[in-house]
């Protein structure tokens, strides 16, 4: 008997957990309980930002999950994985926490709308925490989905960090686009705090030497990805246009107010890149 297909989503945000119900948070909501529907096997990662309560959403420590520590520019940053069920879908969702870099604050902005200074830190644990997460639960993904700007680095990280593990080997990436755009750059520093083994000068040539807006952080995950999907009606157009330039298959928007038939359009995309490792 054929094993069900694996997917992978690696969400910067999520309903209900976040507060704001927003077109992007209830996609990526439904995807996971969509896919499961459809006989998938499913793992969903987010992080564990401060505004979510714990106790609310009843969230729990795995221990046996957590523990390792990630460095980042020589600072030990010790990786918390929690679980929480939405028990309507009979899905579970994963956490990425830190106590220096996600408890006790919001998202990416604090309570005056600005950004913090360490999002740059956040996004490099962000995407090696899911990573490492993965690799411990020896579970591995067909399709890696990753939505929102927190995901960017996990195509880099996968395709050439982690690129001779067997969880990975042939998984397909994707790259979700959407219009929520970080303001405030990261510093110059960013190509060499991400670096990790595996990683060269030339993977990280484009966004080397200078701070990293939206748009170069986005490209380096096109880059590195198999596919895009255009999630919102306001995706920056350069980014589509430079997408486009790449010849990778892309699924672009379509306007409709059903969240089954985005989840559907995202399910036959999907298939026909899962065709192309038979």
């Amino acid at each position: 008997m054929k094993e069900p297909n694996r997917i992978l989503f690696i969400s910067q945000e999520i309903n209900p957990y976040l507060p704001e119900e927003t077109p992007i948070r209830q996609l990526n909501r439904q995807l996971p309980e969509y896919f499961q529907s459809h006989s998938y096997e499913t793992r969903t990662f987010m992080p564990k930002f401060g505004e979510i309560n714990e106790r609310r959403n009843q969230l729990h420590e795995v221990i046996r999950l957590s523990g390792m520590n990630l460095i980042i520019e020589d600072a030990d940053h010790p990786l918390l994985i929690k679980v929480a069920s939405i028990q309507s879908a009979r899905i579970q969702i994963y956490f990425i926490d830190n106590d220096d870099l996600f408890h006790r604050r919001k998202g990416v902005i604090d309570d005056n709308g600005v950004e913090y200074p360490d999002n740059d830190d956040r996004v490099i644990f962000f995407a090696r925490g899911v990573i490492e997460t993965v690799k411990k639960l020896r579970w591995t993904p067909d399709i890696i989905v990753c939505s929102g700007w927190m995901s960017a680095l996990a195509p880099l990280y996968l395709k050439k960090a982690f690129n001779d593990e067997p969880f990975f080997a042939h998984s397909k990436i994707v790259v979700t686009l959407d219009d929520n755009e970080y303001q405030k750059p990261f510093p110059t520093s960013f190509s060499d705090k991400l670096r990790i083994d595996g990683i060269s000068n030339t993977d990280v040539r484009s966004i080397a030497g200078f701070p990293v807006g939206y748009e170069e952080l986005m490209r380096l995950a096109i880059d590195f990805s198999d596919a895009i999907v255009y999630a919102s009606p306001k995706v920056n157009q350069r980014l589509m246009n430079y997408a486009e330039t790449k010849g990778k298959p892309i699924l672009t928007y379509e306007p409709t107010a059903d969240v089954n038939e985005m989840c559907s359009r995202q399910w036959d995309f999907y298939q026909t890149l899962l065709q192309t490792n038979e």
